[in-house]
């Protein structure tokens, strides 16, 4: 999967969901908005807090969104393979195959972010 795929995929499917859901939907997307938003727990460590979580989960969407919230929010490369060896203890070696990807798809972000901010 790619950046641009991934953005335009769920920024269409996002628009969709809310127009035809119900106000449960709605208060859930919201809700999940919310918690990751800098508290005493800062935007960037709940981020890293959710890749972590998608990559245990092995849900390769919710790892592409929270490797963009992290690029995002500054996450260096080291952060990034600290969390990732995090995720391997936690899971073990069925993430693997979900780290492949995510290493894949963080490069082709910092590569789209990067020519974006130039």
């Amino acid at each position: 999967m790619t950046y641009e795929y991934f953005q335009t995929h769920r920024e269409e499917m996002n628009k969709k969901i809310l127009e035809q859901g119900t106000t449960n939907t709605k208060r859930f997307f919201t809700l999940d908005g919310n918690v990751y938003k800098n508290g005493v727990i800062s935007e960037k460590y709940k981020e890293l807090m959710g890749l972590v979580a998608s990559m245990v989960l092995r849900c390769d969407n919710c790892i592409s969104y929270h490797i963009i919230q992290c690029v995002n929010a500054g996450v260096t490369d080291e952060e990034f393979s600290e969390a990732f060896d995090i995720a391997l203890i936690v899971g073990g070696s069925i993430v693997i195959p979900h780290l492949r990807e995510a290493v894949a798809f963080l490069e082709d972000t910092r590569n789209h972010i990067d020519t974006k901010n130039e």
